[in-house]
């Protein structure tokens, strides 16, 4: 075991490599949802080998599973004897939505006041950065074996990913995973995430015409499609904002210090704005069914024609509790979709992705020594948090091999603002975060 003053100064020496590594990731557009970006996610993954086998990773290879998204592993062995642990991270990000809202260049990396502005800069690029610094600093001291897994489809719900673990099962057999893709609870206090919702993708559409025709000769007793829809969406929740579909579980959480002055400034909402739903702040976040309508389709404003509308889409994103059958809860919110038809309108709902919700065994000897770790790098304790986003890696590692410890942590922050524009990093808490991997990997190595 190395002495923390000499783990310390070793990551200090190798940050600098760390951040321009970091900065070449996010140049990248790999956005995985986009098709006609394939060429840069394969551009990532191959970047990403090159940075693992860089950090001193002897196996590095780029996989692929039924013609998926390239997934990187790279393995190290340990010493006799030693435990092995799996490192998670994934390079693949979200679209950049409306240029026009972002501040700075989307993929070209810009610091400023602390913070390391771009797409995929947090969320999860950083992860990457973070596994190679901690490898980095450690170098030939590293007391454990380690394989690296980097997924490129984990933002658009991993749909290879059960075909990857089939096919590579031995190589990710592990007694501790640590997956960098989550949140602290604040700037300078650091968490693990011991729970994830689950989460649930339909997409449904609304006919009442076979085409569209006036609204001013026949508006009035002919409905049209986007009016249907609006009022399709809004029976999904009740009156105090609490997700209506029957039969979805939700259960208390711990409310730590969480206010809604608080809250109301992590998400920047508007004055005047009310908070929905029903229970302590912490329970809606992590332990209740959430529900949003992430996209429609309709005619747009500009250009648009007076007419009835035959069709209209949307995309309905469900989020479910730890705890709560995913299917099952897809079937509940289809069911409630089929049965709410306005007007006898016709609803037809495609059925999407769907990821398990996850919670973790909070009481072995990894979670132990994470805790002394971020304690000792961050010089505040770790708190433990839920976490209301879904990540699909989790559940199906945990569910094969259930004798492993699973640890959440992250490098994002409240305003890190991942998904939407002007995502960034904190640099400050990531070179903490850096430092936290190394003392903990050093610490499994001497603990077993």
């Amino acid at each position: 075991m190395a002495a923390s003053s000499d783990v310390r100064a070793a990551m200090a020496g190798v940050m600098p490599v760390v951040r321009e590594s970091l900065d070449r990731l996010v140049r990248i557009p790999s956005v995985s949802a986009d098709p006609s970006a394939r060429k840069h996610v394969d551009a990532s993954a191959e970047e990403v080998a090159r940075q693992l086998t860089g950090a001193g990773l002897s196996e590095v290879e780029v996989v692929s599973a039924d013609g998926g998204q390239p997934a990187v592993i790279g393995r190290r062995p340990g010493p006799p004897g030693a435990p092995h642990v799996l490192l998670y991270a994934h390079h693949d990000v979200q679209p950049i939505g409306e240029p026009i809202d972002w501040r700075t260049e989307p993929f070209e990396p810009l610091e400023r006041d602390g913070r390391l502005y771009g797409r995929g800069a947090a969320d999860d690029k950083a992860g990457v950065a973070l596994h190679c610094a901690a490898l980095r600093a450690l170098g030939d001291e590293l007391g454990v074996g380690v394989t690296v897994l980097v997924e490129g489809e984990e933002e658009i719900g991993s749909p290879t990913l059960a075909a990857l673990l089939a096919e590579h099962r031995d190589r990710f057999v592990a007694d501790v995973m640590v997956l960098a893709d989550s949140t602290n609870w604040r700037v300078g206090q650091p968490a693990l995430t011991t729970s994830l919702r689950g989460g649930v993708s339909v997409v449904v559409e609304v006919g009442t015409l076979d085409h569209a025709v006036h609204n001013g000769v026949y508006g009035g007793p002919v409905p049209d499609a986007l009016m249907a829809l609006a009022r399709l969406l809004a029976t999904l929740h009740d009156d105090a904002g609490d997700v209506a579909v029957t039969g979805l579980t939700r259960d208390e959480a711990d409310p730590l210090d969480l206010t809604e002055e608080q809250l109301r400034a992590d998400v920047g909402l508007l004055d005047g704005v009310e908070l929905i739903g029903t229970g302590s702040l912490t329970a809606r976040l992590w332990r209740a069914p959430a529900l949003s309508v992430v996209a429609v389709d309709a005619p747009r404003v500009d250009g648009s024609g007076m007419l009835l509308v035959p069709t209209a889409r949307a995309r309905i994103g469900l989020r479910v509790a730890p705890g709560e059958d995913v299917i099952a809860a897809r079937d509940a919110l289809v069911n409630h979709l089929e049965s709410h038809a306005p007007w006898g309108t016709r609803v037809h709902v495609t059925p999407g992705f769907t990821i398990p919700p996850f919670a973790a065994r909070t009481t072995g000897p990894a979670y132990a020594a994470a805790h002394a770790a971020f304690a000792e790098a961050w010089g505040v304790p770790a708190v433990e948090v839920g976490v209301g986003g879904s990540i699909g890696f989790v559940a199906p590692f945990a569910d094969e091999f259930p004798d492993a410890e699973v640890l959440i942590t992250g490098v994002e922050d409240p305003d890190t603002r991942a998904h939407s524009a002007n995502e960034s990093l904190h640099l400050g808490d990531f070179e903490r975060a850096c430092l936290a991997e190394a003392l903990l990997l050093d610490r499994l190595g001497q603990t077993g």
